[in-house]
C-alpha cells in the first residue's frame, strides 16, 4: 500500500513533548514525499472533519512549548459504533492512508477500536506523564513531570524545615504511582504511597516519630492522587491524628503538565515521532512505537493499552532505605 497522506492527532490529557512530536511526524514525513492532515481536538475532530494540510511551517517554533498545537480533547462520542462510522467517513473524504495517534491509554484504546473497523494503519505514539502505557519504558512528558514534581518537593523542604513541619504532597497518577516513585526517591521522600501498593499507615507514622526522635524535625511524604487510603487530605489528617506532627497538604495537580518539556522528552518525542512515519512506511500497523531497555519495539495498540505495566518495586524498597 501506497501512503500519500497521513492523519496526525493528539487526545485526551496533554503532554509536555507532544508537540515535539508532532513536529517531527509532519517533516519527517513530507521528507519522505508524504502529506500530512492535522486532526485538531483530537478525536472529536475526526468525527466532525476539523481537518487542515501541515506544512513545515505548521510546526515551526512549537518544540519547546508545552501542550499541543493541535488542542485537545475528551471525546465520548468516540466510543460509540456511531461516533467511530463518522471518523471513518471523515478519513475515507479527507483521503487519509493511515493514521498516527498521540496519546495515552484512552487515546490507545481509541486507536484500537478505530483499527478493528477501518482497514488502513494506525500507529500510536505513546504520550502521557502517567507513564503507564505498556510496551514502552518511558512515554513523552513522563520526565517533565518528575523534574516538576521534584522541583516542587526541593521547594517544600525549605519550608518543611523552616516550621518543622511534614509536608504531604500529591502528584498525578490515578492508577499509576510512576510519578510518584522516582519524584519522591528523586527528592529524598521519607514516605511514597502508591497505588500499586497497599498502604500502612502504621508503618508510614512509626517511620515518621523515629525520625523526628532522633532530630529529624521535617519530612515529606510524596502521595499518588490514585492512593486508596482515602487520599492526600485524609492521609496526613492520620497521620497527624497518630503522631501530632504538623502536618500540611501540596497538591501540585495540572502544574505537572504544562510547560516547556524538558530535552529528555523533546529528544524522546522527536525520535517516537519518526519512528512512527517509518513504521507507516514500512508497512507496520496496529502498534505503537516505544523503547525498551534503549532499543525500539513495537507493541499491538490492543496490548499497550491493556497490559497492566509492572512498577519497579526495588527502587520503591531502595528509595525506603534512603529515606530513612
Amino acid at each position: 500500500m501506497t501512503i500519500q497522506r497521513i492523519g496526525v492527532l493528539t487526545s485526551g490529557g496533554d503532554a509536555p513533548g507532544m508537540n515535539a512530536a508532532l513536529r517531527a511526524i509532519v517533516r519527517f514525513a513530507i521528507q519522505h514525499g508524504v502529506e500530512v492532515a492535522g486532526i485538531r481536538r483530537g478525536y472529536d475532530g475526526l468525527q466532525t472533519g476539523d481537518i487542515a494540510v501541515m506544512d513545515m511551517g505548521s510546526v515551526s517554533g512549537i518544540l519547546h512549548r508545552g501542550g499541543t498545537a493541535l488542542k485537545s480533547s475528551r471525546c465520548l462520542g468516540f466510543k460509540t459504533d456511531e461516533g467511530r462510522r463518522k471518523a471513518i467517513d471523515t478519513l475515507e473524504r479527507e483521503r487519509i492512508d493511515a493514521l498516527i495517534t498521540i496519546g495515552g491509554n484512552g487515546t490507545t484504546s481509541g486507536a484500537d477500536a478505530l483499527s478493528l473497523v477501518w482497514d488502513k494503519p494506525i500507529i500510536g505514539v505513546p504520550s502521557t506523564i502517567d507513564n503507564d502505557l505498556y510496551g514502552t519504558d518511558f512515554t513523552i512528558g513522563f520526565d517533565t513531570a518528575v523534574t516538576i514534581a521534584v522541583e516542587a518537593i526541593d521547594r517544600l523542604r525549605d519550608t518543611a524545615e523552616a516550621h518543622e513541619r511534614t509536608f504531604f504532597v500529591e502528584v498525578m497518577g490515578r492508577d499509576a504511582g510512576f510519578i510518584a516513585l522516582l519524584s519522591g526517591l528523586a527528592g529524598g521522600a521519607e514516605g511514597i504511597l502508591l497505588p500499586e501498593v497497599e498502604c500502612d499507615l502504621d508503618d508510614l507514622c512509626e517511620k515518621l516519630v523515629k525520625g523526628r526522635q532522633r532530630g529529624k524535625m521535617s519530612s515529606v511524604v510524596v502521595v499518588a492522587e490514585g492512593e486508596e487510603a482515602g487520599g492526600v487530605f485524609e492521609i496526613a489528617k492520620k497521620v497527624k491524628e497518630r503522631t501530632g506532627l504538623d502536618a500540611r497538604v501540596c497538591v501540585l495537580g495540572h502544574t505537572q503538565r504544562g510547560g516547556s518539556p524538558t530535552a529528555t522528552d523533546r529528544i524522546r518525542a522527536s525520535r517516537f515521532g519518526a519512528w512512527a512515519v517509518q513504521a507507516l512506511l514500512d508497512g507496520e500497523r496496529g502498534k505503537i512505537v516505544g523503547e525498551i531497555k534503549g532499543e525500539q519495539r513495537f507493541t499491538s495498540l490492543h496490548d499497550a493499552c491493556t497490559q497492566k505495566k509492572p512498577i519497579d518495586l526495588g527502587l520503591l524498597e531502595l528509595a525506603k532505605i534512603l529515606g530513612t
